[in-house]
């Protein structure tokens, strides 16, 4: 029941936000969702043995997440700040050790796994709508809920038993089936300037890389020794298990708005 409650309202919150808020409310709110996503990162590397400095890395990862945002911002000025910033603090703390590059690296990842992803999605209410990233949003939750039934009622094989011992290709194809219909079908009224064909190949890829999203944070927590990224959230675990699927989802479903859509008109 903890579970259920939490989740709607989790759901009325999320969709409140993308359908009521105008870009920059909704900006803050993204932001906010950054800055906890990468204390729990920086939690999981610290299990790991490679302690971030989680305000630098939370500072990093919402100017990268403002910087894609906001339209006619320079990214790569901020990009090339995030890497002079971490690497000018690294020479600061005068730690001379063989994990130096891999402690830097921790401490930029959250710019590029989080900021840019999340800023893409804050983007995407300008470019193409609030339709359209509710859309986004829409076809990867569906998609889950598709993965955890399927599985349920036919999951035979385990999908990827190292990274997540539940998961299975039975429940993958279900969600990949209906993370699409959903994207293709939805789309009929919320993307209608991306014709039906595109629409479901659009509809894969997004619940495909969605996927690959969320294992990639299984493989995040599996190698830390933890079930999930924080117990903010009853009976979801943390921030970081919410919006993972939607952090490998978010930049293909961008790119393609932004830099595919004039090709396939």
């Amino acid at each position: 029941m903890v579970r259920f409650l939490s989740g709607i309202v989790l759901l009325v919150v999320f969709v409140s936000a993308i359908w009521w808020l105008g870009p920059w409310p909704l900006l803050l709110v993204v932001e906010a969702v950054v800055v906890l996503a990468t204390v729990e990162y920086a939690s999981l590397m610290s299990r790991i043995g490679t302690p971030v400095p989680v305000l630098a890395a939370a500072i990093a990862a919402g100017a990268a997440c403002a910087a894609v945002a906001v339209p006619g911002s320079a990214v790569e000025v901020v990009v090339m700040a995030v890497a002079l910033a971490l690497g000018s603090l690294a020479v600061g703390a005068g730690r001379v050790a063989p994990d130096v590059p891999v402690r830097v690296s921790a401490a930029a990842f959250p710019a590029l796994y989080l900021g840019l992803p999340l800023g893409a999605f804050v983007a995407l209410h300008g470019l193409a709508g609030r339709e359209a990233v509710l859309l986004v949003f829409v076809t990867v939750a569906a998609s889950d809920t598709a993965q955890l039934y399927s599985g349920r009622l036919f999951g035979r094989h385990l999908l990827a038993p190292a990274l997540s011992p539940k998961k299975t290709v039975e429940g993958a194809i279900g969600g990949l089936v209906g993370g699409t219909a959903v994207l293709a079908l939805v789309g009929h009224w919320w993307l209608p300037q991306v014709p039906p064909g595109w629409r479901v190949a659009l509809g894969l890829v997004v619940v495909a890389f969605g996927m690959l999203g969320d294992l990639f944070e299984s493989l995040l927590k599996r190698s830390a020794g933890v079930k999930d990224s924080s117990g903010l959230i009853p009976g979801h675990g943390g921030v970081l298990d919410r919006v993972d699927a939607l952090l490998f989802a978010i930049p293909v479903y961008y790119i393609f708005l932004r830099y595919g859509l004039g090709a396939v008109r």
